[in-house]
């Protein structure tokens, strides 16, 4: 399986150990009984998420083979429960490849998270400028590199001028337990938007591949809630018909950002 993510980017899925049924087999080994029907298989598996009992989901293992930019490269390499092995750049010239944003997708820097970009969508002519400004710097680097190569200069000092941007490739091998962790913070709304896209991607695999376990990390982590023991007292007295603003003057004490994140919460949940 393959899918195209970015400018010039892929996720293919190149190998797999297991399936949904893997799972059922390693949770029911304590009492030597393998698959059952398929209802009572989906209940177990959807049981063993939701109760966070991880390990028969440890079971399935996946090897995928992704091209991606480096600064994508180097917070997905913060995931360290995986088996990778990359491309390398003292071995093989670097290709004449870069990612380039879309025009829509070049933002301001969020007034509200630290480390992302904005939701507003900038005047056209000031992201066309940046992503100009960005094609000119990737081809006169890349020139440079390449200079360099043909007059002798060893590949591993060469590349050391090469942008973030460039793409380079890995194979990359995880269990599921842990790829569904890497999914539920890298497909966040905070992450990211390129890593974002190749999240999105393998998710559409795992979708295939193991369906029941997939819906159940769905339901129980990945669109699930989090709410801290303060949260739940205040969760408490709105249940019993205090407003939220007189709730947050009680005795239940948040900081600021606790605050807003949990009336983001609430807002949610009133959407649903």
């Amino acid at each position: 399986m393959e899918i195209k993510v970015l400018n010039k980017g892929f996720v293919r899925l190149v190998d797999i150990m297991g399936d949904d049924s893997a799972i059922v087999q390693a949770a029911r080994t304590s009492y030597g009984t393998g698959t059952k029907s398929y209802e009572e298989d989906k209940k177990l598996i959807r049981y063993l998420l939701r109760n966070k009992h991880t390990s028969p989901f440890e079971m399935v293992e996946l090897k995928f083979h992704i091209k991606l930019p480096i600064f994508v490269a180097r917070q997905w390499i913060r995931h360290r429960t995986a088996n990778v092995n990359e491309f390398s750049g003292r071995y093989s010239e670097m290709r004449d490849e870069f990612y380039i944003p879309e025009l829509e997708d070049v933002r301001n820097q969020s007034t509200t998270n630290k480390q992302g970009r904005s939701d507003t969508i900038l005047d056209s002519e000031i992201s066309s400028s940046f992503v100009e400004s960005v094609k000119n710097s990737q081809t006169d680097l890349y020139k440079e590199y390449k200079h360099y190569i043909d007059t002798g200069i060893a590949r591993e000092l060469s590349r050391i001028n090469l942008p973030l941007s460039i793409y380079t490739e890995w194979y990359w091998k995880i269990d599921l337990h842990n790829l569904f962790h890497f999914l539920k913070l890298r497909m966040d709304k905070h992450a990211q938007y390129e890593i974002r896209c190749y999240a999105e991607a393998i998710a559409e695999i795992l979708k295939e591949k193991v369906p029941i376990a997939y819906e159940a990390f769905e339901d129980y982590t990945l669109n699930s809630m989090y709410f801290s023991k303060n949260e739940q007292k205040l969760l408490s007295k709105l249940l019993n018909n205090i407003d939220i603003d007189d709730a947050l003057l009680s005795d239940v004490k948040l900081d600021k950002r606790e605050i807003t994140e949990f009336k983001d919460k609430i807002n949610l949940l009133k959407q649903k």
